[in-house]
């Protein structure tokens, strides 16, 4: 197979054609270090000999995420003399700055490739579209060039197939040492899915796991990375231990997931579909990042499986990422409140309510339908490149929605709405500044300047400062997640294109108040210390 690597000529640059270093280094303190790390005292003997196993093969899943998304990491590197230059290198795995529209940071790079490195860089959309292959969208192959120029699907399988191989002989030597029989079964599932590219099997394992200590996510599964298509699936591994007290009170609201599906506020056809009840909702700290998860700003909640298939027969796992979403909230959005939420509506930034909020965004992936409701194929294949976008839209405004539907069925005994409502209004401008050009970016400007609209908020112009409107953002928040689940169901490619054109970018008032954030030193995101040694191993 003939790829056509992202190494360009610009490989031979050496740190005099990088930004200033002063410039790079603010850059790079924009992402606060924290240490990385977690109390492992419950686990066994044989739960910390399996630590190194899955670390090394977290690393593997690191390495095949810089093929995708860049190419040679080692050349690149090499290339660049600068140490400052070198981190912010890794905290955007390539010369893009992942928090800022993908521009370059390198002087000689353009723009990135909407497909990164998973098509040829010369391939256009109609040359894919005339490409005549069964596995050309699948979330599992490289798309390359025959030595005759055409068009070719390869399997990750065999494009990674060294690295799958040893990734997968540490799986199950990491299985061998497991004790919990369902970590042991998804282990095992996992390593061969590696080795034929069906990971339905593991998903299905990996749903079934309930006693275990130690978690452990591997493998292509986000296609954020791909923004030509959203096809492709990105690898990625995060090593968790679960917090045991935490994930015991979050397990009754697994059971209510088909009572809030029905309850969402479109008619039936767009609600038919019965979510899994018995979904997992845990808490864990995460002790390893790797890969897509770790690529400029760091994953606080995983819904997985993506897999609709698994949704529909077992429902998804929500695991909640304490440690990180701790720093985030301490480091980040409690400052950013400070500048720009309202003084008197402050005492409502909460981290119960930041928590809560993240958890059920993740909860309300598993709502909704999967397919449409006109025989246009699933949701992803009918909204193509808008999908992913509009999928995190629903999960934003969904998570609301359910909190405040829990509150209203007695869940929350003593709860104050407005602790999630401002919050939630907090929370945009802490993501917002990751920048539009992602899904969740989109996401985040779509909700706003929908909010901004039906006057959920009002900006005072002397101080800079917003304050919630707690009946209108209800109202907001209802007609928003009406309008999304309609989109989704009707498979409505035009009229998602239309929403995010007109407001999935940021506009210039809001750049004002994000560049006074800025300007104040807060950090955009974190950046870790991990491995082995933080753990004590």
């Amino acid at each position: 197979m003939k790829r056509i690597a992202l190494i360009m000529s610009a490989v031979s640059l050496f740190f005099s054609a990088c930004q200033p270093q002063n410039e790079i280094q603010s850059k790079v303190d924009n992402f606060i270090e924290v240490d990385l790390t977690a109390d492992i005292s419950h686990l066994s003997d044989k739960e910390k000999q399996m630590l190194p196993l899955l670390f090394e093969a977290a690393q593997i899943m690191d390495d095949i995420f810089w093929q995708q998304a860049y190419g040679d990491k080692h050349a690149l590197m090499e290339s660049i003399k600068d140490e400052a230059t070198k981190r912010f290198l890794e905290i955007n795995y390539g010369p893009w700055e992942r928090l800022n529209n993908n521009e370059p940071f390198i002087r000689g790079y353009g723009s990135k490739p909407l497909g990164a490195n998973f098509y040829p860089l010369d391939m256009s959309k109609e040359e894919f579209e005339a490409f005549d292959s069964d596995t050309k969208s699948s979330l599992y192959t490289v798309i390359g060039r025959k030595d005759d120029g055409t068009l070719e699907s390869v399997p990750y399988s065999q494009a990674y197939n060294e690295q799958h191989e040893k990734a997968a002989e540490l799986l199950l030597k990491a299985a061998e040492l497991a004790e919990d029989e369902g970590l042991k079964n998804y282990l095992a599932a996992r390593s061969q899915a590696l080795l034929t590219d069906d990971y339905l099997a593991s998903d299905l394992a990996w749903m079934d796991m309930k006693t275990n200590n130690i978690d452990f996510v591997i493998g292509p599964i986000e296609n954020y990375e791909d923004r030509l298509f959203g096809y492709k699936a990105a690898h990625e591994a995060f090593i968790l231990i679960k917090d045991l007290e935490w994930s015991s009170k979050l397990s009754r609201f697994a059971a209510l997931l088909p009572e809030l599906q029905n309850s969402l506020p479109v008619s039936p056809e767009y609600k038919k579909e019965v979510p899994g009840s018995d979904s997992d909702l845990g808490v864990y700290d995460v002790v390893f990042y790797a890969g897509d998860c770790n690529a400029g700003s760091k994953t606080i909640a995983i819904n997985l499986p993506n897999d609709a298939r698994v949704h529909v027969e077992k429902g998804s796992r929500k695991l909640q990422l304490k440690n990180t979403m701790q720093y985030k909230f301490d480091k980040i959005l409690v400052p950013i409140s400070e500048l720009i939420i309202d003084e008197d509506q402050r005492k409502h930034i909460t981290f119960d309510a930041f928590f809560e909020n993240t958890m059920f965004h993740e909860v309300a992936h598993g709502l909704g339908i999967k397919q449409t409701i006109n025989e246009k194929g699933t949701v992803r294949e009918a909204l193509k490149d808008t999908y992913s976008a509009i999928e995190e839209n629903k999960a934003d405004i969904l998570g609301l929605y359910m909190v405040t539907k829990l509150y209203e069925m007695g869940e929350f005994p003593g709860k104050d709405l407005m602790d999630n409502y401002v919050t939630f209004m907090a929370g945009i401008f802490r993501s917002v500044r990751f920048g539009a050009a992602s899904a969740h970016g989109k996401a985040n400007m779509m909700r706003f300047y929908y909010f901004q609209e039906h006057d959920a908020f009002t900006r005072n112009p002397e101080t800079g400062t917003y304050r919630v409107n707690f009946d209108n953002m209800t109202k907001a928040m209802h007609m928003l997640a009406y309008r999304t689940l309609t989109i989704q169901g009707d498979g409505d490619y035009e009229a998602a294109k239309k929403m995010l054109e007109s407001m999935g970018y940021i506009k210039e008032e809001l750049q004002n108040d994000l560049n006074r954030i800025n300007s104040s030193n807060i950090p955009v995101d974190i950046r870790f210390k991990q491995g082995l040694h933080m753990l004590g191993l």
